[in-house]
């Protein structure tokens, strides 16, 4: 026998499902264009919902050194220093700096709460935030999706996100406040949604206890961020492991986010709201449902979900074909992404492609 016989066996188990997953090399081209595997193709799969990943500015910005430590050794930089100040500007509270979303969420959940509170988790909530809150140890109470109604009397915390990247959909958050505290995952909010796009909660005049945003989406860089009361800032500092352990980020990167923040004005966001009614509008009128009312767009075609990914990427088209268990089983879907880099005539190309396959298939 194999000494690798059980991960072997857990891999063909995969394979048997079906849901063997494999990295393909992306090379861009422009905002919303490049070579996958050398084929030409429009992405409809990136969260760069602002077009600024290409950006001939923040490209150029991406100038420093790796910081060789964690931040609380040898790794904190001006620029770091500086983004969070910018960041805190922009809030109005202090803003703590992440290696990436994942950190973000795994150092807030486990520090913030712990053994003996109980924590209120809508039932699609991140991963992250699943993971932190069990490294909290708190007791978790699910929610159903969408339904404020089942968090119970004494709850120390309720979290949630601000967009849910695959719905599309955006809670009414008004309904999740209370005695207790707010935390809202604005990953997918951040950049695009609200005054100054500060996210979906601040689009409803919402100001959460606790905000994680970060920079790798609509920005177009990479890291995170955590916003809250200055205590908070305090304690991640000192007991947050995901901070605490982690080589600070490259200068480069975020010194590039810094010139994004600049760039991520009304304008793009007008660009990218037109887009998003165009492409959704063009659903509609085809008669294809699609889920949420945001920038992330999902068509849940459950079985044929693979099959048009496959015909659409055929024809030049990415958009990620999302399968169970990241999903139900069931309800697999077409999640595309919408970015202020597609034009009219990415987005009706994709529109004239989706209607033959749809048609095909059904």
């Amino acid at each position: 026998m194999s000494r690798y016989a059980p991960i072997e066996a857990a891999v063909a188990q995969i394979e048997a499902r079906g849901l063997r997953r494999e990295l393909r090399c992306l090379q861009m081209q422009g905002p919303v264009t490049g070579q996958l595997d050398g084929e030409q193709v429009t992405v409809f799969c990136s969260n760069d919902y602002l077009g600024l990943a290409q950006h001939s500015e923040v490209q150029a910005a991406f100038k420093g050194t790796g910081t060789g430590a964690s931040r609380l050794i040898s790794g904190n930089r001006p620029v770091h220093e500086a983004l969070e100040e910018r960041l805190s500007d922009m809030y109005g509270r202090p803003v703590t700096l992440f290696s990436s979303g994942y950190h973000a969420n795994l150092a807030l959940m486990s520090t913030v709460v712990g053994q003996g509170d109980t924590v209120a988790s809508d039932s699609l909530n991140h991963a992250s935030l699943i993971d932190g809150l069990r490294l909290s140890r708190a007791r978790r109470t699910i929610l159903e999706h969408g339904c404020a109604d089942g968090i119970e009397t004494g709850t120390r915390m309720v979290v949630v996100e601000g967009v849910y990247s695959m719905d599309g959909d955006i809670l009414d958050l008004e309904r999740y406040q209370g005695e207790h505290w707010l935390a809202v995952d604005e990953a997918h909010g951040f950049g695009v949604l609200g005054p100054g796009g500060l996210g979906a909660a601040s689009a409803q005049g919402i100001e959460p206890d606790f905000v994680v945003g970060t920079l790798g989406k609509a920005m177009g860089t990479y890291g995170a961020f955590v916003v809250g009361p200055p205590s908070l800032r305090e304690l991640l500092i000192s007991r947050g492991r995901s901070f605490i352990f982690t080589t600070g980020i490259p200068e480069p990167v975020a010194a590039a986010s810094l010139v994004a923040i600049h760039l991520a004005n009304d304008e793009r966001r007008s660009i990218l709201n037109q887009n998003v009614l165009r492409l959704r509008r063009g659903l509609s009128d085809l008669g294809i449902p699609a889920l949420g009312a945001a920038h992330i767009v999902p068509i849940v075609l459950g079985a044929r979900t693979m099959p048009v990914a496959d015909a659409l990427l055929k024809k030049g088209f990415w958009a990620a074909g999302i399968r169970s268990p990241t999903v139900a089983p069931g309800s697999e879907r077409i999640r595309i992404t919408v970015s202020a880099g597609h034009t009219a005539e990415h987005i009706d190309g994709l529109l004239e492609a989706l209607e033959q396959l749809v048609q095909e298939t059904s």
